[in-house]
């Protein structure tokens, strides 16, 4: 993010650089981005197992209250999808490798920091129910957030350098330095956070009295997000001090301080432009300076006036306003409704699949949510025809095609996908939210390949996830067995359990039952943290999952959501659901975890029995017994019938000797065959 080295260069001058701040009694504008990344990588939290969804979301919840606690008052911007130019698209397939060897190094114990993978997702359920004010951007943030901070004259909170160079009123507290667990009182009353302020001003005059307008030539000249030109060595090597340094670190804090020496010798931008240019070949020279101006723009301010969206709920972006896109779409993106991935889709017919912890010598996870991608493309094919020209620049002239960067092995590909062409009635984006409930809950349950009247007895904020887990168990890809299901039903449990726990008009020992079975959960989900090695081909089926629920979400948000959209915060915790799995292979069955609890046991029952029906027959059979079955297959069908008889029969016995729900019996194969079929 921003520009690399300067943040560590403006934090080892710390005495010099920064003034101290009791921060209270004031608005404060947040970098989303930034402090879901920071809390996510700086709370303990595990991140190997796909996500601790629960403990990351009563990390940002206390985060707030922290806040609250001292009068001050948080204004959260999220970034959008990417830049309509895309022009950051080479920092972005960089980052996307640098993911992937990370995920590798923690897939096989070692360190790294990944997001888990609907991490966002859980940080905007947080802040709507915490009622904080949020908006996300069409693209970048930044320039937004400095203009919004200016505006109301409050601090940046962010750990991007790129806020060492916006010329910000109040300043900007780098989220490293800031104490929100350690709050401090004035006189035993006033609550404040210690933290540390950057000052321009003090950072200009410690070169020589700089001119700050100077900073936005010193960004593009060191190499940011946006610009990264291999001819500017050229300059960098004859204007600037020598590399002294051996370590990556030294090299990059002795080339930032020769160039704001060398900068802080001219009076203005244009006159150091000029000076910079005359180190360059003459053929050069007109295309390097326009595109370093072109750059030094991205530290102008915003013509996008939060402050208007945060007061009266409008947001007017000029570049998002020209693409035409339906004002539903660009309403329920500027609230977060729908996720960037719609915006990059739509813009620029690109996405990029984030890698998670998986197994990197399968076929990465996405692979199994690209049927529901299809559809989400199929939505958006004909969303505006100013979209036209910018979409089809980075791809061959297909009407269908959408473009995803994906893993492959451990590096990245750019793979061509087809949307689906869909009704007529289905392909104006425009008219997509007059369409009745009934039909968008159709498309999506269709989708997902799942028989409405499945989801009937199911409590409506599970309905999604089942539906999902339904998609995911036809996919034989998967590799899915009995205890991967039962440990993902299970962990679905907690939400209702706490909802047990907190309800006021529960009995005391339906209370104590969801008690018991809680701190179970946590005692099975703190052992997991203990040292457990990662199963990779499990954690590969979790990932699968993960995937086919954030395409399922975001088809369902694309459709206005014909399904409400489940509590996140309480529906998957990778820690929970990978120790489960260990107990369930182990000699903990289902039923004996859930007798403490009969609520949690009869809705564990509900969800089992309307996914059981799409799971593959050999996922219910004893170990051993779908291998053979499958030998006996291929010599005859008369003796398949047999056999099919006799292992029914034993399944049947050794079902009632493990696990009565979980292992739900199955009459005959053919009749569970039937059952799975689609309408």
């Amino acid at each position: 993010m921003g520009i690399r080295g300067l943040m560590s260069f403006v934090e080892d001058h710390s005495n010099e650089f920064f003034t101290d701040l009791k921060l209270q009694d004031t608005k404060i504008v947040i970098d989303g981005y930034a402090l879901f990344h920071r809390l996510s990588f700086n709370s303990n939290l595990e991140l190997r197992y796909g996500g601790d969804y629960d403990s990351f979301a009563d990390i940002v919840q206390k985060f707030f209250e922290s806040l609250f606690a001292c009068n001050i008052c948080p204004y959260v911007v999220l970034d959008g999808g990417c830049d309509i130019s895309d022009k950051k698209l080479t920092t972005l397939k960089d980052r996307a490798r640098e993911k992937i060897q990370m995920a590798h190094s923690l897939s096989v114990g070692g360190s790294g920091y990944v997001c888990p993978l609907l991490i966002r997702e859980v940080f905007i359920q947080v802040l709507i129910k915490l009622q904080v004010c949020f908006v996300q951007c069409f693209s970048e943030a930044d320039r937004d957030i400095m203009t919004l901070a200016n505006h109301w004259n409050c601090p940046v909170l962010s750990s991007d350098s790129d806020f060492c160079i916006f010329d910000l009123k109040t300043g900007f507290c780098p989220l490293n330095s800031f104490q929100w667990r350690n709050i401090n009182t004035i006189k035993g009353t006033q609550n404040y956070i210690p933290a540390k302020c950057f000052s321009l001003d003090a950072f200009c005059h410690h070169f020589s009295n700089m001119n700050k307008a100077l900073l936005p030539l010193f960004a593009v000249l060191c190499g940011n997000d946006h610009i990264n030109l291999p001819i500017i060595e050229t300059f960098l090597s004859k204007a600037c001090l020598p590399l002294g340094a051996t370590s990556s670190k030294g090299r990059r804090h002795h080339r930032i301080l020769g160039l704001l020496n060398w900068l802080s010798h001219f009076a203005n931008p244009t006159e150091a432009l000029d000076n910079v240019l005359k180190y360059l070949p003459k053929k050069d020279r007109e295309n390097v300076k326009e595109l370093l101006c072109c750059s030094m723009e991205e530290y102008q301010q915003s013509q996008v006036k939060l402050q208007d969206f945060f007061q009266c709920g409008t947001y007017v972006c000029p570049d998002a306003l020209n693409l035409g896109l339906p004002e539903w779409v660009l309403v329920a993106l500027a609230k977060g409704q729908l996720s960037p991935f719609i915006s990059d889709a739509l813009v620029l017919r690109r996405t990029i699949l984030h890698t998670q912890v998986e197994n990197m010598q399968q076929p990465n996870a996405h692979r199994i949510s690209q049927p529901i991608r299809q559809i989400i493309y199929g939505l958006l094919l004909n969303a505006s025809p100013h979209l036209d020209k910018t979409s089809r620049n980075a791809l061959p002239p297909q009407p269908l095609a959408f473009s995803e960067v994906e893993r492959i092995n451990k590096n990245i590909k750019t793979s061509i996908i087809d949307a689906v062409e869909l009704a007529k009635d289905h392909s104006d984006l425009s008219k997509l939210t007059e369409l009745s409930l009934r039909r968008r809950q159709m498309l999506l349950l269709e989708t997902l390949k799942v028989k409405q009247t499945i989801l009937e007895p199911i409590p409506a904020s599970l309905k999604l996830p089942v539906a999902v887990s339904c998609y995911w168990l036809q996919h034989t890809e998967t590799k899915t067995k009995l205890h991967h299901l039962q440990s993902l039903l299970l962990a679905m449990l907690v939400g209702p359990l706490t909802a047990i726990i907190n309800s006021p008009g529960k009995e005391e020992l339906q209370e104590d039952g969801a008690k018991m079975l809680y701190a179970e959960f946590q005692r099975v989900k703190v052992q997991t943290r203990l040292g457990t090695r990662l199963d990779l081909d499990t954690a590969h089926i979790f990932c699968q999952w993960q995937s086919c629920l954030q395409m399922g979400m975001y088809l369902n948000q694309l459709l206005s959501t014909p399904l409400p959209e489940p509590d996140l915060t309480r529906l998957y915790s990778g820690s929970l659901v990978h120790g489960l799995c260990q107990q369930l292979l182990a000699s903990t069955s289902v039923e004996s975890l859930l007798s403490m609890c009969p609520e949690a046991k009869q809705l564990y029952e509900h969800l089992f029995n309307a996914t059981r029906s799409y799971a593959p027959t050999e996922i219910f059979l004893p170990k051993g017994k779908s291998n053979s079955k499958k030998k006996r297959q291929k010599k005859q069908n008369t003796s398949c019938s047999k056999n099919r008889g006799r292992t029914t029969a034993h399944t049947k016995c050794w079902y009632k000797g493990n696990n009565r729900f979980g292992l739900l019996m199955v009459e005959n194969l053919e009749e569970h065959s039937e059952a799975s079929n689609l309408e």
